[in-house]
Formats: C-alpha cells, sequence, structure tokens
C-alpha cells in the first residue's frame, strides 16, 4: 500500500532516471492535460511532498498521486513494459531511461508557480527537509475526531497512510477512536517518523523490526491473532472522516484501553 516512505523511494527512483535529462517523449493518458507536451523541455527536479510526486520539466510540474493502486516504474528505452499498456496513464521518457506511471488516481500538467494549488494545503512531511514536528503536533493535537481519523487527515501531518496510523497508535498504547485533543500529540508523531524513516531503506515495510512475513506488524492485518505483547485477540473496525473514507482499524483491547 503507498504511503509517504513508498512515494519517497519513488521520487529517488525517478529522480536517477530522469533528473538533468532533456525529455524525449512526454505522453499523458488522462483527458485534462492529454495535450501537454514537454518534449524538449529538462527535468530539473522530483520531489515527493507527503503522497504527491511532483516533476518539475521546464516551467511546468507533472503532478500524480498513487492512492492505493498506482506505481511509477523505470525502464530502459525500447525495453518491454511488465504491466498493461492500457494502465498506464503518464510515460516520460528520455534518452536514458522511460518512466511510466500505471493505474495513477491523479495525474495533471500545471505550471510549477501553482505548485501550492496542489499540495499547499498538506501538513507538514516527516520526510521533508523542512519537516516541521511542532507544528505538526500542533495541527494534530488540535483536531477533536478520533486519532486514527486526525492521523490519516493530510491537512495535519503528511504522509501517514492507515498501515502507519494502526501501528502508530498500537506503540503508543492509544485507542484509535480517543479524540486526538486527548492525546499526546508529540509523542505519537515522534514514533511515526522513526517509524517512516526507518522504513525507507527496507525493501519491506517492518513496524515490530522482525522482516519475516507475517511478524512485521503489531495490529495491522491481524484480526482475531493474539497479540504479541500481552495474547490478547486483536480486534478490527473501521473508521472514517466520512463513510465513503472509511479504513480498516485494528487494535488490542488491552494494549490500547488507554
Amino acid at each position: 500500500m503507498p504511503e509517504g516512505d513508498t512515494v519517497y523511494r519513488t521520487a529517488e527512483r525517478l529522480r536517477g532516471a530522469l533528473e538533468g535529462q532533456e525529455v524525449t517523449r512526454f505522453d499523458i493518458r488522462v483527458p485534462r492535460s492529454a495535450a501537454a507536451d514537454l518534449r524538449g523541455e529538462t527535468v530539473t527536479a522530483v520531489v515527493a511532498r507527503g503522497k504527491h510526486l511532483l516533476e518539475r520539466v521546464g516551467r511546468w510540474t507533472l503532478h500524480s498521486h498513487l492512492k492505493m493502486e498506482g506505481r511509477w516504474d523505470v525502464y530502459l528505452p525500447g525495453q518491454r513494459w511488465r504491466r498493461p499498456a492500457h494502465s498506464a496513464r503518464a510515460i516520460v521518457g528520455t534518452a536514458r531511461a522511460e518512466t511510466v506511471g500505471f493505474d495513477l488516481a491523479l495525474v495533471e500538467v500545471l505550471p510549477t508557480a501553482e505548485e501550492d494549488r496542489v499540495v499547499g494545503h498538506l501538513g507538514p512531511d516527516p520526510l521533508a527537509a523542512d519537516w516541521d514536528g511542532a507544528e505538526a503536533a500542533r495541527r494534530l493535537g488540535s483536531d477533536a475526531r478520533a486519532a486514527h481519523v486526525a492521523l490519516l487527515d493530510q491537512r495535519n501531518v503528511a504522509g501517514f497512510g492507515n498501515e502507519y496510523a494502526n501501528e502508530m497508535l498500537f506503540v503508543r498504547g492509544i485507542p484509535p477512536t480517543r479524540p486526538a485533543t486527548e492525546i499526546d500529540a508529540a509523542a505519537l508523531l515522534d514514533v511515526g517518523t522513526r517509524m517512516i524513516r526507518a522504513n525507507l531503506p527496507r525493501g519491506e515495510r517492518t513496524f515490530t523490526g522482525d522482516a519475516r512475513p507475517g511478524r512485521r506488524t503489531w495490529v495491522y492485518g491481524r484480526e482475531g491473532q493474539p497479540c504479541r505483547r500481552c495474547g490478547t485477540r486483536i480486534r478490527a473496525g473501521s473508521l472514517g472522516a466520512s463513510a465513503t473514507s472509511e479504513r480498516n482499524v485494528f487494535w488490542c483491547p488491552v494494549c490500547q484501553a488507554g
């Protein structure tokens, strides 16, 4: 599941393939930006901002969001794609590499000067050089909604998705339904920041320190299984800011009794 660490690693791969190179192929397969043609322009930067990707080409930015299923692959010029061509939403190629965005939930081309329009609402990003933990804690701690819901609101803090939210709350012993105004937001974000930064170099995301399959999470995806700390069966439910944004929630009723 793409979360902030996935997007950060994707930006690093795209940066290595594209940055400083002249664009020789530019094909956007969504109606809104299908007419954009940036061939001949130079890729100046590839930036991850929370779960958003910003590829700056000349005076323009290719903005994409992976959502649940999206991904960017990097190929050698002429190399056969590993995924169906009909799922390709964006192609940016240079003499050195061809990058293809598959199943992207959002793709648009906009002037780089207008990037704030698409990412300006985001809260601080724990993987960014300008990470402001105090501001993120202020935003999160001012949100009266359930802590799990508040953590997923990218306006509070950018980059944490559902897996991180579940694992962070378990480690801090916080019930997912507790209002964020009643938690130590700074301590929770400190845990999350250390988690997401530690996962950057790992091939598989892990929260327990055990990278073996089936051992990587404390509660996420473990409904009905014994808690790794106390042995109580993990419970599951759903929470969301609205009926259409509900996410699976997992918790230990003993370790997260609050």
